[in-house]
């Protein structure tokens, strides 16, 4: 039974477990920045499609002890590539260390680029190409102190690149971050959900497909289809029935708005692309200005960086006027606010209820989560049909 790694963003480590947990994954572990776990391929195919938290899922063919350079190009060398993929197929390596004793990281993968193209030129006098720009295949090479494990990449581009949000903002989050925050905030379908800063709709986006059952994977292709291994009837019927699956297109109680224009734009048009345009409702707004959409619900939002809205002192005015804007205007919600400022959490003037690390690549992030308490003098919403004021003009798509 093949074993495999699926990456992820540090801190969803757990949800990722329970998820190939329930996809009939074995021996699942977790570790930083990812989990360990073993399946058949149909397995493979399914985490690839379906999981909205992984980053990749990598094939795990070699683990073994080294001691020097020499040592790493015979495990290389010493597998089977040709098996595996067909050698018109291009190539890249990557290697990640941790703890090497050895002086060179780059050196390293070149023996292992080396070793490929040596054990293809031995068996069938050519070697494959390289192209580290969009390759047909991963490989990846991981050290940790004396230990050597070399992968396969199953997912090719990574999978929080879905293959429907083509356009992007000013530090967008990642598509599988934004998944993981939406369950950490125990969002369902159904429940109305708020993103009041929503750049270019990556949360609008997940959750859509989400209340659509459609899955992160299905627009898009995979590096196991270019395997000699895939079992392509298995695929397509996997395919074919997880397209059945989804629901049309309707319109949905999420709600996203933003200060710049531009910023709603981009979202009109990767909402538009996906699909999903009529099921989410847009609004030009100053989140300080803006009223709750409906009598309960989740606010989520990737708070700015310095770049999106001026300087540290401004954001530290904003935190402020933030907090009582929640306090008047979305007693009944909770909110989840995503950021890497910990000036924050005395600044907001509300006290959160949780806090959960997480990473946003390397940077050091919480999710700050606050349950508004409604106050004897939150104002009666005056609109009776809140998703008429989310309605958004023509003239944002054109």
């Amino acid at each position: 039974m093949p074993d495999f790694f699926a990456p992820c963003p540090r801190g969803l480590e757990a949800l990722l477990c329970g998820d190939l947990e329930a996809l009939g994954a074995n021996n699942v572990r977790s570790a930083e920045g990812g989990v360990h776990f073993s399946g058949d391929w149909t397995l493979c195919y399914r985490a690839n499609l379906e999981n909205r938290i992984a980053s990749r899922i990598l094939w795990r063919v070699a683990e073994t002890q080294y001691r020097n350079e020499q040592d790493i190009y015979k495990a290389a060398f010493d597998l089977q590539w040709q098996r595996w993929f067909d050698v018109a197929h291009t190539i890249r390596v990557n290697t990640t260390a941790i703890r090497c004793p050895l002086k060179s990281v780059e050196f390293i993968t070149l023996l292992v680029k080396d070793a490929v193209c040596d054990r293809f030129r031995a068996h069938c006098n050519e070697r494959p190409s390289v192209d580290t720009l969009t390759p047909d295949i991963r490989i990846h090479v991981f050290i940790e102190d004396s230990k050597l494990m070399l992968y396969l990449d199953t997912s090719g581009d990574a999978l929080f690149k879905r293959g429907i949000r083509s356009h992007t903002n000013i530090a967008p989050i990642r598509e599988n971050l934004a998944a993981g925050i939406l369950r950490l905030a125990k969002w369902q379908p159904g429940t109305p959900l708020l993103d009041p800063m929503c750049g270019s709709g990556t949360f609008l986006i997940e959750a859509a497909q989400m209340s659509l059952n459609i899955q992160p994977g299905i627009a898009r292709s995979f590096a196991f289809e270019k395997l000699k291994n895939l079992d392509a009837s298995k695929w397509q019927a996997m395919r074919e029935q997880a397209i059945a699956a989804q629901l049309p297109p309707k319109p949905l109680e999420i709600f996203g708005s933003d200060l710049y224009g531009d910023a709603m734009k981009t979202a009109w048009r990767n909402l538009q692309e996906a699909g999903l345009a009529e099921c989410v409702q847009l609004k030009q707004a100053n989140i300080l200005e803006i009223s709750a959409p409906a009598e309960y619900g989740v606010l989520v939002a990737n708070l700015p960086y310095g770049e999106r809205m001026g300087e540290l002192d401004e954001l530290a005015e904003l935190y402020p006027k933030l907090g009582d804007a929640l306090k008047k205007k979305f007693g009944g919600w909770t909110a989840y606010l995503f950021t890497a400022d910990k000036a924050i959490l005395k600044l907001m003037r509300l006290s959160p209820s949780k806090r959960t690390p997480l990473f946003n690549g390397a940077i050091e992030c919480r999710l700050l989560e606050y349950k508004i308490v409604a106050g004897s003098n939150r104002p009666k919403p005056a609109v009776t049909n809140p998703q008429n004021s989310y309605s958004i003009s023509h003239s944002i798509g054109k």
